[in-house]
């Protein structure tokens, strides 16, 4: 991404300091490096210290400022607290929050087992809301006013087949991002939603189109406006949500998917027509590429 990537004057996030989970790769790392762009001090985490290491040394050889990395399990409430410890330590208080961090998959529900569906939920629903509780917790404290922005999907207003852990726990934090904006609103922390459509990223279509190689989400013709999003589209909206420019807007969820949603669901309802021989690939695709990751956080 690039300056003119971006539709706002520098230095729009300039004295905010900005912590965004799963920050090292895919929507994450493109949202940190508007942030960086525009002036903002930012912290990225993740269970890959090494990718952590490898997108904050990237993106501030290529824009200057000020990226941390800190490996830290949102899963684990101790992980949590002694990252926000540094993070404190280290120039003060958060003034935003990206509740980013995922994990998706497509399965048929019935083969799912609760172990599968805990992966799942807890980080996106358990997870958003534990960062999100000490984050506020601190912020409340200190009287310190606050952005929380949530990354969502289409699926929480219509939920979504074969993706069902995912659709439960954004819905769940959806609720939460309204519940919260009012609870916190006279504090001055605004709690907002982005939900996405199609924004290719790697792990999303090892995923979420197992099957499909490198031609995943190359079939644009059910997208209203024929193609998939653009990371910047993405970028620029975040930054919009972020800034002090916005500070009046709280509790809302914006669709940014081309109408996808509204023409179809947006959701994985098409993967009714898949026969048990599609499904056995796709699990077999999707356990390849979840060995490989585990391998990467170990090596």
């Amino acid at each position: 991404m690039t300056r003119d990537d971006l539709m706002f004057r520098d230095g729009l996030l300039y004295g905010q300091r900005i912590l965004v989970t799963g920050g090292g790769t895919g929507l994450g790392r493109v949202m940190a490096e508007a942030f960086l762009i525009l002036g903002a001090e930012v912290f990225i985490c993740g269970r890959r210290g090494s990718v952590l290491d490898e997108t904050a040394d990237a993106l501030t050889a290529a824009h200057g400022g000020k990226v941390v990395g800190l490996a830290c399990d949102i899963r684990d409430d101790a992980a949590i607290e002694a990252m926000l410890d540094r993070i404190w330590s280290n120039g003060g208080a958060l003034t935003g929050l990206v509740n980013n961090a995922a994990g998706n998959f497509v399965s048929r529900t019935e083969d799912l087992s609760i172990r599968g569906f805990d992966a799942i939920s807890s980080i996106v629903f358990r997870g958003s809301f534990a960062v999100t509780l000490a984050c506020g917790k601190r912020w409340i404290a200190q009287g310190i006013p606050a952005s929380v922005l949530s990354i969502l999907a289409t699926w929480v207003w219509n939920g979504s087949a074969f993706t069902v852990p995912s659709a439960m726990s954004k819905a769940g934090i959806n609720v939460m991002s309204q519940s919260l904006a009012v609870e916190w609103a006279d504090r001055g922390i605004r709690l907002n939603c982005i939900a996405p459509g199609t924004f290719p990223t790697e792990g999303m279509s090892a995923r979420l189109r197992p099957t499909d190689g490198d031609g995943a989400f190359r079939d644009t013709s059910d997208y209203p406006m024929g193609r998939v999003g653009r990371m910047p589209e993405l970028a620029n909206l975040a930054a919009f949500l972020m800034s002090r420019q916005a500070e009046y807007l709280t509790g809302q969820t914006i669709a940014i998917d081309g109408a996808r949603f509204l023409a179809t669901g947006g959701n994985f309802a098409s993967l009714r027509a898949w026969d048990d021989d599609q499904w056995a690939a796709a699990r077999d695709s999707i356990r390849a590429t979840t060995a490989k990751d585990k391998a990467a956080r170990t090596a």
